[in-house]
């Protein structure tokens, strides 16, 4: 289109020099174009009567023309910046998306860890709840406690044990000074810090003694460590039916108060009611430092047999000098201090003075009717039974036991070793712990 314009901007000046067009020069006559000859004058004539047109709207393309191209500039700029500024983009996609990809996974599990922390901590809380309601009941039983008791002590204090009111250094000291009657009394050996509680023995003669073991029927587990031998356990009582062990520091204390020794007597009661005594002569415990250690000057005499001094088992010729207690040191299953290279006290279930192990063992375990076998014992099968082996085997445990002292110069009184314990007694029914 523009090629025929210029083409037609050149022929004009000579079309115009031409006279003007008629049928006789002219084989075409159009009325769009006037006269005109069939040459490119008359195409001329008609471009010219157009030309102001096609510049008009020619100026009108390339001013568009000039905006695209400007346009286009720009967004070529634009498309550069962009390249540019975010080339990581172009090159990887994948690796700007994957941090995002990633913080978004973090998001999640601590959403998820959140979400489990708060039902945890939601049934902690009922947890907490539920203990404070439950602690609220108790306190206010306690306070409706407090209040029942409170009003009780409005009254005077009545003991429910009956104890005497004499007191002494021992259980002779008291029956010296005229006590006649069996039951609790106080003592304050002469070493003691304070005085402490004990069961006399005070018989007919006058003699007390002052009982520092008793086993009857069992119901006093015997199996105890260290700090509960020290300081004595079970339950003294005012009429004897229960059963103890005073203490291995109160035993020391009255031991070793005098320069006169105690004579140490042991009464055994099998399921037959069969009574035997065993007596021993200056029967001393030392104190802690020395584990209690158990000495005796000899054996006096008693039918049950003179089992301290060890027994012939049969098993081993050294049986009666690894069975002997004179000079033992005291064991129980937290304190070794026996001469066996095993644990002759956590094997046995109990405390004593054990060798390697025992001819007697009056803190033993309690076999309801006497005979019990190795099968009754457990995994080990030991004799740890309440065991006297010069009066009964070691597979045969006592009935009742009773171990108490006795000033030795108390010994030679009229009816003295005849005297197996029966002994008036008080009415009374509580008991009393050690």
């Amino acid at each position: 289109m523009l090629l025929l314009l210029q083409c037609a901007i050149l022929l004009l000046p000579a079309c115009l020099a031409q006279p003007p067009p008629n049928l006789e020069n002219c084989c075409i006559l159009d009325g769009r174009f006037g006269e005109y000859c069939p040459t490119t004058c008359g195409i001329a004539d008609f471009l010219e009567s157009y030309l102001p047109d096609v510049e008009r709207e020619l100026q009108t393309l390339e001013d568009q023309i000039r905006q695209i191209t400007n346009h286009t500039t720009g967004a070529e700029h634009v498309i550069r910046e962009i390249r540019k500024s975010n080339s990581d983009l172009v090159t990887s996609p994948q690796d700007l998306v994957d941090p995002y990809i990633k913080k978004s996974r973090i998001m999640v599990q601590d959403i998820a860890k959140y979400e489990n922390m708060a039902t945890t901590l939601e049934s902690q809380i009922q947890y907490m709840q539920e203990l404070y309601s439950t602690n609220a009941q108790k306190i206010t039983q306690l306070e409706e406690k407090a209040v029942r008791l409170s009003e009780q002590c409005q009254e005077p204090c009545k003991d429910s044990v009956q104890i005497q009111p004499t007191t002494g250094r021992d259980c002779q000291d008291i029956a010296n000074k005229g006590a006649r009657i069996s039951g609790l009394y106080f003592i304050k050996p002469i070493k003691a810090r304070q005085q402490f509680l004990v069961y006399c023995e005070i018989d007919t003669n006058g003699n007390g003694w002052t009982v520092f073991q008793r086993r009857l029927d069992g119901s006093v587990d015997f199996k105890k460590n260290w700090i509960q031998y020290k300081e004595g356990f079970g339950y003294l009582s005012p009429n004897d039916q229960t059963e103890f062990w005073l203490g291995n520091d109160k035993i020391h204390l009255i031991t070793t108060q005098s320069a006169i020794p105690y004579v140490l007597r042991v009464v055994l009661e099998d399921w037959d009611g069969v009574k035997s005594t065993a007596d021993y002569s200056t029967f001393r415990v030392a104190p802690e430092a020395d584990k209690y250690r158990m000495t005796y000057a000899y054996f006096m005499e008693g039918s049950a047999g003179d089992s301290f001094d060890g027994y012939d088992f049969g098993d081993d010729l050294s049986d009666k000098f690894y069975t002997s207690h004179n000079g033992m040191q005291f064991s129980t299953y937290d304190s070794d201090n026996d001469k066996f290279e095993g644990h002759c006290a956590e094997q046995d279930g109990s405390g004593w003075w054990m060798n390697r192990c025992h001819a007697a063992h009056l803190n033993g375990r309690y076999y309801k009717g006497g005979v019990y076998t190795e099968a009754d014992t457990g995994a080990g099968g030991y004799d740890n039974g309440i065991i006297w082996a010069t009066f009964r085997s070691r597979w045969y445990s006592m009935k009742k036991t009773t171990m108490k002292l006795l000033p030795i110069n108390r010994i030679g009184m009229e009816g003295q070793q005849e005297h197996l314990g029966d002994t008036k007694k008080t009415g009374a029914t509580g008991r009393g712990d050690i």
